[in-house]
C-alpha cells in the first residue's frame, strides 16, 4: 500500500470512530408472559400490535402450516415493527442488536420469518437480505433461527 502524510493506506481506511454500539429494543413483559403462557397470538396482537415477537408467532405457525402468504404478511409487520423500535432506540441502520436481550429476539424472529417467507415464493434477492441483515445484526440469531 502507498503512504500518504505517514500513514498506510491500509491504516487510513480503518474505521477511526468504531463500530455502532448495540442496540436494545424494549421488552414487552405482558405480551411476552401472555404468549408463554398460551394465549391465542391473535389476542396478544391485537391488545400489542407493536410488539414483533407476536408478529414472529404468527409467522411460524401460518408457515408451519402452510400458509407462507399469511407468513409473509405476519413477518413483514413484526419486521417492521421492530424496525420503527430501533430507530426510536438510536439504531441508524446499521450495527449490533444482540439475539440475547430478550426485548431484540421478536424482530429477529421477525427477519428471519421474513427471509424464509420470501425464498419461499420465490424471492430470492429479498431473502438474501433478509440473511445477510440477519449475520449482519446478530450471528447468534442467524444461528439460532437456522437450525
Amino acid at each position: 500500500m502507498g503512504e500518504l502524510g505517514g500513514l498506510t493506506m491500509s491504516r487510513m481506511t480503518k474505521n477511526l470512530l468504531g463500530d455502532p454500539p448495540p442496540t436494545y429494543l424494549p421488552d414487552n413483559p405482558e405480551a411476552r408472559e401472555a404468549l408463554e403462557s398460551g394465549v391465542d397470538p391473535f389476542e396478544v396482537a391485537a391488545r400489542h400490535p407493536a410488539y414483533p415477537a407476536v408478529w414472529a408467532e404468527l409467522a411460524d405457525r401460518a408457515f408451519a402450516r402452510g400458509g407462507v402468504i399469511d407468513s409473509y404478511a405476519f413477518a413483514r409487520t413484526g419486521y417492521h415493527r421492530g424496525l420503527d423500535q430501533l430507530r426510536r432506540a438510536g439504531w441508524k441502520g446499521h450495527g449490533p442488536i444482540p439475539w440475547e436481550h430478550e426485548g431484540n429476539r421478536g424482530f429477529l424472529r421477525a427477519l428471519h420469518a421474513l427471509g424464509r417467507a420470501a425464498a419461499a415464493i420465490g424471492e430470492e434477492d429479498e431473502a438474501e437480505r433478509c440473511r445477510a441483515f440477519l449475520r449482519d445484526s446478530s450471528r447468534a440469531a442467524a444461528e439460532a433461527l437456522s437450525s
